[in-house]
């Protein structure tokens, strides 16, 4: 007599944290609370977001996905008042497109079925699917391929003219619910962040430029000061009626050097166009932090980066002897051209 054993189905849950300001201190709390219900959390701080393979915390609390998630999402509200928007499927890709596709408050979840699979993947535009971003989208449509049913449809031969092997057979995967990539435990990449808030709701470009420049030049100072580097910046803007707006920008090399740091957060408050917003506050967050000793600056022969980096050791010498700001805003170092 031979025997059959179902394998164990996969629940992967991507959650979105919404609260109403976002700290380091609480996004490691909200993390707390998740790795009640499963051990198994890849952090995602700089979305305010994570995976949790729930797979095996379904035996062990003796409910399905749905009443899960559902406890879950209740534990975050009770205790630090946060609301979450959560999806959850049978792989990481159907997980982050039912949470994209869910509002705060709320969850989608996609049982481990084929025919459950195939309803939620092959209506939604091809667009929606992981790894597909809206110059490739454009692309497929133009062989009229718009929705991820046409691309799990689609011949992989075919596929592969038009996006070349590796992005063609993702695709296809991805399509048909296929994509075995696990669930990474491990802690939250450390963040610093310093934010300035106006004593009045302001209007003038110049003014948030100037308090951008003075949070860099903070920033970079404690970085240095750490011994640690940044990987990627990010910068928030609240505006008067409550909202707020996020951006982030990976850096070209790992750094804690003020000007390097000034032309990615300029970068990113010339991308908001905020030349009519009433803006209440900005915040900046240097993210993924590393050891300082743990890159090697890229050498150049340009003698006005080397001249910006000796002023850069004076200064965080002055501020360590006389106090924060005695060395004047971070408009001394110059726009980059």
């Amino acid at each position: 007599m031979t025997s059959s054993r179902n394998p164990r189905p996969r629940a992967i849950l991507r959650i979105h944290f919404h609260p109403a300001e976002r700290t380091e201190e609480l996004y490691g709390q909200l993390l707390t609370v998740v790795d009640g219900i499963s051990s198994r959390v890849e952090p995602l701080p700089a979305r305010w977001s994570a995976y949790v393979d729930l797979s095996g915390a379904l035996t062990y609390w003796g409910r399905d996905a749905e009443g899960l998630v559902a406890v879950l999402r209740l534990r975050l509200l009770a205790l630090h008042g946060v609301p979450c928007s959560a999806g959850a499927g049978p792989t990481r890709s159907i997980a982050a497109m039912a949470a994209d596709a869910t509002p705060p408050g709320a969850a989608t979840v996609v049982r481990d079925d084929p025919y459950e699979v195939a309803a939620f993947l092959r209506t939604k535009p091809a667009s929606a699917l992981p790894g597909i971003g809206p110059k490739t989208a454009k692309t497929l449509a133009r062989y009229g391929i718009t929705s991820v049913g046409d691309i799990a449809d689609t011949q992989l031969p075919t596929l592969q003219r038009i996006l070349g092997t590796t992005a063609a057979r993702m695709a296809h995967d991805r399509a048909r619910g296929i994509d075995e990539r696990p669930v990474v435990p491990g802690a939250a990449p450390r963040t610093m962040s310093t934010s300035h808030r106006f004593d009045r709701d302001e209007l003038d470009p110049d003014q948030h430029h100037r308090a951008v420049l003075g949070l860099v030049q903070d920033l970079g100072g404690r970085l240095r000061t750490s011994g640690e580097i940044a990987q990627a910046l990010t910068l928030t803007v609240a505006y008067a009626d409550g909202t707020q707006t996020t951006r982030s920008r990976s850096l070209a090399e790992p750094t804690a050097h003020t000007p390097a740091l000034a032309s990615a957060a300029r970068a990113l408050l010339t991308g908001f166009g905020l030349q009519r917003a009433r803006v209440r506050a900005l915040a900046v967050r240097a993210e993924r932090l590393r050891p300082a000793e743990d890159t090697v600056h890229q050498l150049t022969f340009d003698a006005h980066d080397t001249k910006l980096r000796r002023l850069e050791i004076a200064l965080d010498k002055a501020a360590t002897r006389y106090g924060p700001g005695v060395a004047g805003s971070a408009s001394t170092f110059p726009r980059a051209g």
